[in-house]
C-alpha cells in the first residue's frame, strides 16, 4: 500500500500543481488585458519568431476609423531590466518590461512620467525593492545603463508582474525611442464598440495590417502569456509524470512479490477452497479482489496527499521567493480518474500473475503443508524469452547508434531492459555464486545468506528487479551527462568558435543596434559581428535566416565550408545536408520573401557542416534592409590577445556595467550549459530517488516475509547454537547480496544505455563527444545499493533474532 501510495501521490501532486498553476496564471493574463478586445503586433511566425515589424500613426489613424472600434491606442513595449538597491536586476527569469504610459494604469503615489529621465513602477516592485516616489533608479533597456527617477508608483493586474515580473512606464516619447522609432509603435489595442465581437473587429483590423502584422485577439493573447509564464511548470510536469510512472512500475514487482509470497503461505486455505468446489476463476477473482481493496485505499490515499502537495507547492515557492500567481487549488474530475486507473490498475496488473498461480493450486495441495514450487520448465521458458527480448534490445541499441535515430535507441532500450529483468532468476544464480568466496569470509552465516538469496530465484530476481530499473535510469543519466561536459568543454577549447567573448541580454532578448558600434569602438577588440536572426520563406518553406558581418567572420567562427564560402551581393551559404536534400549545387539560385513581404533571389555561395549551427547564412547587407529595426540576440567579440580579465572589465564598462548585458568568454558559455545539465541531472536525482525508496520497501517486504516463511528453519538454527548477533548478520548479509546484485545489473545496463545514447550523438556529427565513465559516480552508485540492503534488513534481521524458538519449532 505504500508503494502505491507514493506512486499516485507524486502523479496527484504533479497534476494538481500542474492545473493549479496554469489556472492561476491564465487568470493573471486574462486581467493583463481587461479592457481590450483586439491587438495589432508584429506577425509570429508558425515556430513562435517575430517579423519584430513597427507600426507607424497612419496605420493608428486607420485602426481608429474602423466601424468595429471604440477606442484605439498605440503601445510602445520591450525589455526594460530594473536594478535593485544591490545592483541586480530585479525580477531575473521572469518578464521584466517597460511600456509607455496611456492612462490605463491607476496611481497609488505619485504621478505618471511625463519626459526623458521619469519613469513610474508597479506597486510590487516597489514593495520588493523598497524604491520610492523621487528614488534614482538604474535601469537598462538593451544597453547602457539610464538613471531615471521615480515619479509615481501604480497598480496594475498584468500578469507578467503577478508571475514575478516588473513593468516600468515612460512617457511616449521616451518609450518609442528606447524600443521603436520616433512616431512608431509596437502595438494597436482595439476595443470593440457595443455589439461588435472579438473575432469580427480582429477580421476588420486584418483588412487594414500590412506584410507582418497580424491581428489577434485578446483570448490568444491571454493564452500566449500564460503559456509563456507557465512553460517552466508545464515543461517540468511530464518528467515529473514519468518519474511517478517509473516508482509505479518499480511499485509494481513489489506487489507481486507480496501476492506471491502471500498466495504461498496461504497454499493450504486455498485448496480446501479447491476441495469443496471453489473453481480457479472464483479463486482468481478473489486474489484480484484483495488486490483491488489495497490498490483503491492506496490510491485514495495518494491522492489526497498528492492534492496537499501540490497545494502547498506554490506557497513553497513563494516562501523561497518565487513569485507565483494567486489562485485557487484546481483539482480536476480528469486528475481524480487518472490516479485511481493508475493506482488500482497497477496493483490489480501486478496482482494477476499471482492470482493465476493462487487458481492452479490443486486440491491435493491440502495435504500438505507447503504447495509445490515452479517447475524447471517454466523457468527454462522464462530464461528463453528473456534472452530473446535482451538480445533483441541489444541488437536495436547498437542499429540505433548507426542509422541515427533515437526511437529506435528507446526501442531496443526498453526490450532491453525487461529482458534483462526476465532472465534476473538465471543472472542471480551466476552472480551470486560469484560472491561466494566474499561470503565464505563471514563463516556459516556467509555460506546460509548465500543460499537463501538463491533459494527462490523468482523472489530474489522481482526483489532486485526493483532497484535494478531506479539505478539503470540514474547511471545513463550520469554518464550521458557526463560525456556531454566533456564534448562542451572540447568545443569550447577547440570547437568552431573563435571568438573571445559573447554578449548577450540576461533575458535572451536582442541587443540595441547601438551596442555593436560600443564595442567596435574599444581598444583591443579585433573584430565584432552581431548575430541576427529573423524568419523568412526560403525555397518555398519557412526558415530561419542568420546574418553575420561575413568580412570579419573568419576571426569569429571557424565554419567548415565544403565548397565554396561568403560572397558579396545578394547570396547565401547553407549546410551541406540541406544542400544535399534538396539536390542544390553552387550557383543555384532559391526564391526568399522577407518579413516586409518583399521578395528576391539568394544565390547559392557556399556550402559547410556543423553539427550545431546549420541553416541559411548570409551578410548582414543582405537582411538588414528588410528590418525596421536591426537588433541581435548576441554579438560574437574578438580581442587582441585573448580573453583577460582586463579586457572583460572594460567591456562591461563599455556597456554601462548594465546588471541586464552578459558578457561571457567561451569557458563561462561552456559551464553555463554543463551547469545547467548538472542542474537538471540533479532535480531527476531527487525524482528518481522515489523509485529508490520504494525499491527499498520491497526489500524489507520480501525480507519480513521470507523471515516469517522461515521461522521455524531459523528457530533451528538456533537451537543448534546460531547466535542472535549471527542470525542479524546472516539476514543482513542476505539483503546486501541481493541489493548489490540490483545494484551490479543497474550499473552495468544503464552504461550500455548511456554508451548508446552517446554513440547516437556522435554519429550526428558531434565530434568532440567522447564516451566518460565517472568511477567515482559509478562506485557511490553501488555503494548506495549496499547501504541499502543493509539498511532494507535492519527490521526483518531483529524481527528473526527475536523469533521464539520453542514457539516456532511446534507450530504447524
Amino acid at each position: 500500500m505504500l508503494a502505491v501510495l507514493l506512486g499516485t501521490a507524486f502523479v496527484s501532486g504533479t497534476l494538481v500543481f500542474t492545473d493549479t498553476i496554469s489556472a492561476a496564471y491564465r487568470g493573471s493574463a486574462e486581467q493583463s488585458f481587461t479592457g481590450v478586445d483586439v491587438q495589432l503586433r508584429a506577425a509570429r511566425s508558425q515556430a513562435g519568431h517575430d517579423t519584430a515589424r513597427l507600426i507607424d500613426e497612419r496605420l493608428l489613424t486607420q485602426a481608429r476609423a474602423l466601424p468595429g472600434v471604440a477606442s484605439a491606442s498605440g503601445l510602445v513595449a520591450g525589455f526594460a531590466a530594473l536594478a535593485g538597491k544591490d545592483g541586480e536586476m530585479v525580477g531575473d527569469g521572469w518578464a521584466t518590461r517597460g511600456t509607455n504610459s496611456d492612462g490605463r494604469h491607476p496611481f497609488a503615489e505619485g504621478r505618471a512620467p511625463q519626459a526623458a529621465g521619469e519613469i513610474a513602477i508597479d506597486a510590487r516592485t516597489a514593495e520588493r525593492t523598497g524604491y520610492a516616489v523621487g528614488d534614482t533608479v538604474r535601469l537598462s533597456v538593451s544597453g547602457p545603463v539610464l538613471d531615471q527617477r521615480v515619479t509615481g508608483i501604480f497598480r496594475t493586474d498584468d500578469g507578467n508582474v503577478a508571475a514575478g515580473g516588473t513593468l516600468t512606464l515612460f512617457d511616449t516619447a521616451t518609450a518609442q525611442a528606447l524600443f521603436a522609432e520616433p512616431a512608431r509603435y509596437n502595438q494597436i489595442e482595439l476595443t470593440a464598440r457595443p455589439g461588435v465581437s472579438a473575432e469580427e473587429l480582429r477580421r476588420q483590423a486584418q483588412t487594414i495590417a500590412p506584410p507582418g502584422i497580424e491581428a489577434v485577439t485578446a483570448a490568444q493573447l491571454a493564452t500566449e502569456q500564460a503559456d509563456g509564464n507557465a512553460q517552466s511548470v508545464k515543461t517540468l510536469a511530464p518528467v515529473l509524470l514519468a518519474c511517478a510512472g517509473i516508482a509505479l512500475f518499480v511499485g509494481g514487482f513489489l506487489i507481486v512479490n507480496t501476492f506471491t509470497m502471500l498466495v504461498a503461505s496461504r497454499t493450504r486455505q486455498l485448496a480446501l477452497l479447491r476441495a469443496v468446489g471453489a473453481s480457479r476463476g472464483q479463486v482468481t477473482r478473489s486474489v484480484l479482489a484483495e488486490a483491488a481493496v489495497v490498490g483503491f485505499v492506496a490510491t485514495a490515499a495518494g491522492l489526497a496527499t498528492g492534492v496537499l502537495v501540490g497545494a502547498g507547492v506554490p506557497a513553497l515557492l513563494a516562501a523561497t521567493g518565487d513569485t507565483v500567481p494567486e489562485g485557487a487549488i484546481v483539482v480536476s474530475p480528469a486528475t481524480v480518474l487518472i490516479v485511481m486507473a493508475l493506482g488500482v490498475g497497477v496493483t490489480l496488473c501486478a496482482a494477476w500473475l499471482p492470482a493465476r498461480r493462487a487458481a492452479t493450486v490443486p486440491p491435493v495441495a491440502a495435504m500438505s503443508a507447503v504447495h509445490a514450487p515452479a517447475t524447471a520448465r517454466s523457468l527454462v521458458v522464462r530464461n528463453i524469452a528473456g534472452g530473446f527480448l535482451a538480445a533483441a534490445g541489444a541488437a536495436l541499441v547498437v542499429a540505433a547508434t548507426a542509422v541515427d535515430s533515437e526511437g529506435l535507441l528507446a526501442l531496443g532500450g526498453f526490450l532491453l531492459a525487461i529482458g534483462v529483468i526476465v532472465l534476473t532468476p538465471l543472472l542471480s544464480r551466476v552472480l551470486i555464486a560469484a560472491a561466494r568466496p566474499v561470503l565464505r569470509r563471514f563463516g556459516v552465516v556467509g555460506l546460509l545468506a548465500g543460499q537463501n538469496a538463491v533459494r527462490n530465484p523468482r523472489r530474489t530476481a522481482a526483489t532486485a528487479s526493483a532497484l535494478t530499473i531506479g539505478l539503470t535510469l540514474i547511471t545513463a543519466l550520469t554518464v550521458t551527462a557526463a560525456s556531454a561536459d566533456k564534448a562542451i568543454d572540447k568545443l569550447a577549447g577547440e570547437g568552431f568558435v573563435r571568438a573571445d567573448y559573447y554578449v548577450s541580454m540576461a533575458n535572451a532578448g536582442p541587443l540595441a543596434a547601438q551596442t555593436e558600434k560600443t564595442l567596435s569602438d574599444l581598444d583591443g577588440v579585433v573584430a565584432v559581428s552581431p548575430r541576427r536572426e529573423i524568419p523568412a520563406r526560403v525555397a518555398g518553406g519557412e526558415q530561419i535566416v542568420v546574418g553575420f558581418r561575413t568580412a570579419q567572420l573568419d576571426k569569429l567562427l571557424d565554419i567548415d565550408f565544403t565548397q565554396g564560402g561568403f560572397a558579396p551581393g545578394q547570396t547565401v551559404i547553407v549546410d551541406q545536408e540541406t544542400a544535399d536534400a534538396r539536390g542544390w549545387r553552387l550557383g543555384d539560385t532559391v526564391d526568399v520573401t522577407w518579413p516586409d513581404g518583399a521578395g528576391g533571389e539568394l544565390t547559392l555561395s557556399g556550402f559547410y557542416t556543423s553539427a550545431f549551427d546549420d541553416g541559411f547564412k548570409t551578410d548582414l547587407s543582405v537582411m538588414d534592409p528588410h528590418l525596421d529595426r536591426p537588433t541581435a540576440p548576441e554579438i560574437l567579440v574578438a580581442t587582441r590577445g585573448g580573453a583577460s580579465e582586463a579586457t572583460e572589465v572594460a567591456l562591461r564598462a563599455a556597456l554601462g556595467n548594465s546588471p541586464a548585458i552578459r558578457v561571457q568568454d567561451r569557458q563561462e558559455v561552456a559551464d553555463g550549459i554543463t551547469g545547467s545539465v548538472g542542474l537538471v541531472l540533479n532535480l531527476l536525482y531527487g525524482m528518481l530517488a522515489l523509485a529508490v525508496v520504494v525499491a527499498v520497501l520491497g526489500v524489507v517486504n520480501t525480507l519480513a516475509m521470507s523471515v516469517h516463511e522461515r521461522a521455524k528453519e531459523i528457530a533451528l538454527l538456533r537451537a543448534v547454537g546460531l547466535d542472535r548477533r549471527r542470525v542479524k548478520r546472516m539476514v543482513r548479509l542476505e539483503s546486501l547480496v541481493i541489493a548489490l546484485f540490483g545494484g551490479v545489473l543497474g550499473v552495468g545496463l544503464g552504461t550500455f544505455l548511456g554508451w548508446g545514447i552517446g554513440e547516437l550523438v556522435a554519429s550526428i556529427g558531434i565530434d568532440t563527444w567522447t564516451l566518460v565513465l565517472p568511477w567515482g559516480r559509478l562506485a557511490l552508485f553501488l555503494a548506495t545499493a549496499g547501504l541499502v540492503g543493509v539498511l532494507a534488513a535492519l527490521w526483518p534481521a531483529r524481527r528473526a533474532a527475536r523469533t521464539d524458538m520453542l514457539a516456532a519449532i511446534n507450530a504447524e
